[in-house]
């Protein structure tokens, strides 16, 4: 397995009239690991998470999510977001759904042409026609989802710790209930944001706990109780991104705000969560995906909204290799002469 870090260059489609660059990891497994046909996988990460949050070995455990996947015959691909991790920094509220998914598509489609020309490794032969899977955490999972109802780049998507419908963070037992702002989205740049339950947060935010208790609470919900991480390290560690895109944080959370693109979903679903997570209603989450030809939904046990620092980590990653699986098979039983 081998790490490869590249920096792409996406001033031309971002739109944003100034250099735009995005920051990818590519691990390569062994070329004999290589299934028929290759898995290609991009994973983008959550708010306040950088690409490490998959390419780093994560606290309580020995290996990344990169290089298991890696090691089991996948390329795997983790991305920065615009204005995130490595990635180019811009006025943050200019960084909305269609800047960061047109310029995250422009470096995919730059990774899959170099894999295909063996120009990624000198020791990497060219990968034909593989298998492209998109995965994405908590925010990287809804874009995600916006870049495959626009683009329909992927064969399958996995979105995990994110709701389509409703994300809504818990709060601890006996806390009171948080409430978030709904705003919409893609409000243009210089306006001031819309919140369309102005009234109810107005109240809850008046009544708020001491930022305290608001820490104690995100902790709780980001980690199960084996997790022993002190919270100042969640911020801090190579898996942190100091720096969030708020054209898209700021409305990530309202009821349904990416709906037309989960709609228009195609390809096979993989609807991924921990038992303590952002997902209103999980039972619920397939029905988002009209047009999907599949939806799985997985509950992981004893796993928090941070997927990857839970001691059951591995059932996850076990669930979205199998998956992943699936859709290769899937894709070329559907090609002629499948």
């Amino acid at each position: 397995m081998k790490r490869t870090d590249l920096t792409l260059d996406v001033t031309g489609v971002a739109g944003l009239g100034e250099t735009a660059t995005i920051a990818a990891t590519v691990h390569l497994p062994t070329p004999d690991k290589l299934g028929a046909p290759p898995i290609v996988c991009f994973a983008k990460p959550g708010a306040r998470f950088s690409r490490e949050y998959f390419a780093h070995p994560l606290p309580g455990g020995d290996v990344s999510q990169a290089e298991w996947h890696a090691d089991r015959g996948w390329v795997f691909v983790s991305i920065d977001h615009l204005g995130a991790g490595d990635s180019s920094t811009h006025e943050s509220h200019r960084l909305d759904y269609t800047a960061i998914t047109t310029a995250s598509l422009a470096a995919e489609r730059v990774v899959l042409d170099r894999l295909e020309q063996g120009t990624v490794d000198d020791h990497f032969p060219p990968l034909r026609n593989p298998v492209v899977l998109g995965i994405g955490q908590s925010m990287g999972g809804s874009l995600t989802v916006v870049q495959q109802g626009r683009h329909h780049c992927y064969d399958g998507i996995a979105v995990l710790g994110y709701s389509v419908v409703h994300s809504h963070p818990p709060a601890p037992p006996g806390a009171t209930p948080l409430v978030r702002p709904w705003r919409l989205r893609d409000v243009p740049a210089g306006r001031p944001p819309v919140v369309l339950n102005a009234e109810r947060y107005e109240a809850a935010r008046r009544a708020a706990a001491t930022p305290e208790l608001a820490s104690a609470s995100n902790h709780w919900l980001f980690f199960y109780d084996d997790v022993d991480l002190d919270p100042a390290q969640v911020h801090s560690g190579p898996w942190a991104s100091p720096t969030v895109p708020l054209g898209v944080t700021d409305s990530v959370l309202t009821p349904g705000v990416i709906a037309p693109e989960a709609a228009a979903v195609e390809v096979p679903v993989l609807v991924a969560m921990g038992e303590r997570d952002i997902i209103a209603d999980p039972k619920g989450e397939p029905r988002a995906y009209l047009s999907a030809t599949s939806v799985d939904l997985y509950i992981c046990p004893r796993m928090g909204h941070m997927h990857n620092f839970a001691g059951t980590r591995e059932r996850l990653w076990h669930r979205i290799d199998s998956w992943g699986s699936w859709v290769a098979f899937s894709s070329a039983a559907a090609e002629p002469g499948g």
